[in-house]
């Protein structure tokens, strides 16, 4: 069911659900009230009666006509028992309505019930003893309330006609508003199926629950869009980060063929296997970004970030030798726990690896300065040209490359890795200018 039509029947059902209540209660209220009324008449009568024959001590036809003639024009249909305290009949109206088992209501009157009431075919009955100048006197009266049940017809007739009318404006009115509400969400949905090149969809409702909508299916958009850039691109993605340890490689297997010496050969291989390891690892770690973005966990272990960073510098060393990396600790005092990073070894590594990279390929004298700051913050610092305020809002978009890079190789790739990789372990990296011609990458811990 389409979302105005729920609008339009949940509203319409509801309000016109509660109307009929109402109403059904203002009926109900409005019968009760004039039985009630109705039948404190009928007792005011009785009263009266009883006071009659109090004054004229009579029992006789005289008697009855004598008081019919004066209610005549009480109630249209009713007939009246008056008894004495033996429970004599000494008065009777000359009504010819008879009073269905009479005797049974006469019966259960007593001094202990002085009243009961009941209905029988619209007609009201009431049976009631009284005690008049010392004197007991049972009563037995029933009547139809004739102007009473006019009105509540009269009452009920007006309830429908005006609950047809309420419900038929209800109706008008739910359809008018289901219109008003749903009509943002069927444009937003439209112009969702409109989207193409992952187009961002606009909206201009004042409603903030459809502006979060749109907010939220851009911001999808958005992510779905990088993971398919990144997917389109694997090969450039992986030939990328694979190209570092195979330089390494292929320049220690170089060097290697130039020893004749067996036993030189032999010291050598432990670190070519070392950086044969280190592909593998690097490997690792696409492979383990892709199952954290299929929903695995990510597996971590505490570990020291200065010894992670040294063993990055001297497999760097291989391919950069003229390269000076280096390592400044707090000048506070400090602690080995100020040291210890709790994440993924493997990705850090990667982190550090490309940091250094990119302070070495822009740095204008091959120097990459790291330091440890308060809270396990990391800077990294190098001099060089710097970035303007348009390329900086872009520095870690997928394939994004600066005006300093058009000459260099690459695919702006590395430092949207690293970013990457810092997220998933809650952290965040930036960039800012301290000073002209410097450089400086921040992570920071969130």
């Amino acid at each position: 069911m389409k979302i105005r039509n729920k609008i339009l029947v949940y509203f319409s059902v509801t309000v016109m659900s509660l109307t009929l209540i109402f109403f059904a209660l203002i009926y109900y209220l409005f019968s009760e009230y004039r039985e009630e009324e109705f039948q404190q008449e009928q007792l005011s009568k009785i009263k009266n009666t009883i006071s009659l024959i109090e004054e004229y001590k009579k029992k006789s036809a005289e008697l009855s006509q004598l008081l019919d003639e004066q209610y005549i024009n009480d109630f249209y249909d009713e007939k009246l028992l008056v008894y004495d305290h033996d429970k004599s009949l000494i008065f009777s109206s000359i009504d010819q309505l008879e009073i269905y088992r009479s005797d049974q209501i006469l019966h259960e009157l007593s001094p202990n019930v002085r009243w009961i009431e009941k209905v029988s075919d619209q007609y009201d009955v009431v049976g009631v003893y009284l005690e008049v100048h010392g004197k007991s006197y049972y009563a037995i009266s029933k009547a139809y309330d004739n102007l009473g049940h006019s009105k509540r017809v009269f009452l009920g007739r007006l309830l429908v006609g005006m609950f047809a009318l309420f419900s038929l404006v209800v109706w008008g009115l739910s359809l008018h508003l289901s219109k008003l509400i749903a009509q943002p969400i069927v444009r937003l949905s439209k112009n969702m199926m409109k989207v193409e090149d992952f187009a961002k969809v606009e909206v201009d409702s004042t409603t903030l629950e459809i502006q979060d909508l749109a907010k939220s299916f851009n911001a999808l958009l958005d992510r779905t869009k990088e993971s398919f850039a990144f997917q389109k691109h694997s090969i450039h993605h992986i030939s990328h980060e694979l190209k570092t340890p195979i330089a390494v490689l292929v320049s220690e297997l170089d060097a290697l063929t130039q020893v004749k010496d067996i036993e030189e050969i032999r010291s050598k291989i432990p670190k070519l296997r070392d950086n044969a390891k280190n592909l593998g690892e690097i490997i690792h770690v696409l492979l383990e970004i892709s199952k954290i973005d299929s929903g695995q966990p990510l597996l971590k272990e505490s570990f020291r970030i200065d010894e992670l960073y040294f063993d990055v510098v001297d497999e760097l060393r291989h391919i950069y030798p003229a390269a000076v990396m280096e390592w400044n600790y707090p000048e506070r005092e400090f602690q080995e726990e100020d040291l210890l990073i709790n994440g993924n070894r493997l990705m850090f590594r990667q982190v550090l690896q490309n940091l250094l990279l990119n302070g070495i390929a822009y740095s204008s004298a091959s120097k990459v300065r790291a330091k440890l700051g308060p809270n396990k913050e990391l800077f990294f610092e190098n001099e060089g040209p710097t970035l303007s305020s348009e390329e900086q809002t872009q520095l870690f978009s997928p394939f994004f490359r600066g005006e300093n890079s058009r000459s260099r190789p690459g695919f702006g790739l590395g430092l949207a890795l690293t970013q990457r990789i810092l997220n998933l372990h809650g952290a965040s990296i930036s960039y800012f200018i301290p000073k002209e011609g410097i450089n400086t990458f921040h992570i920071q811990w969130t």
